[in-house]
């Protein structure tokens, strides 16, 4: 891994760990990890690969980080007050992203070690996994599926709340005997 790995999968992590003081929900609080997955989907997806069983594994990754960031997504606090979305990372939706950035690392860092990578290549031919390329699309694909779905979410969750507030403050109020 190089430095630039290293700091890319520390500034992810400290993204959400942020996240754990309430903060509102603005257009810098989405592109900002959008920016960054879409950095490293730039540099890594060189080549991807679909001989044997190489789709299936960047499928079955890739659905792996939909349902952590769907369950992330769903774990973060949103709230709407003084005329704005608040978002607060829970602590299970905080958890869940260290987990998966967590595996996505120790993973980088054990397959470049000698024990490591002969484990994974025993692995890969026994299940036509056909490159290690294979593999960085999986990881990535499981990130980007994380970080858009987690997004996505968490954008839905607010602006469902917005309409809900601005359906409620047109409502007139309601007193006995009046009729509505």
């Amino acid at each position: 891994m190089t430095t630039t790995d290293w700091f890319i999968d520390i500034a992810l992590l400290l993204i959400v760990l942020r996240q754990l003081r309430e903060e509102r929900l603005t257009t810098r609080t989405i592109l900002l990890p959008l920016g960054m997955i879409a950095w490293a989907a730039g540099n890594y997806l060189t080549a991807i690969p679909t001989a044997g069983n190489d789709v299936l594994l960047a499928v079955i990754f890739a659905a792996t980080g939909v349902g952590f960031g769907l369950a992330g997504g769903l774990l973060t606090r949103v709230r709407h007050t003084g005329g704005h979305v608040l978002i607060k990372a829970s602590r299970g939706a905080a958890a869940l992203w260290i987990i998966s950035m967590g595996f996505r690392l120790g993973f980088a860092v054990w397959s470049t070690h000698s024990s490591g990578a002969a484990h994974l290549t025993s692995f890969s031919a026994a299940h036509d996994i056909t490159s290690g390329q294979a593999w960085v699309v999986a990881l990535l694909l499981m990130a980007v599926g994380e970080v858009v779905v987690r997004l996505g979410t968490i954008v839905i969750r607010g602006q469902l709340l917005q309409a809900r507030v601005g359906r409620n403050a047109h409502k007139p109020a309601h007193r006995p005997g009046a009729y509505v």
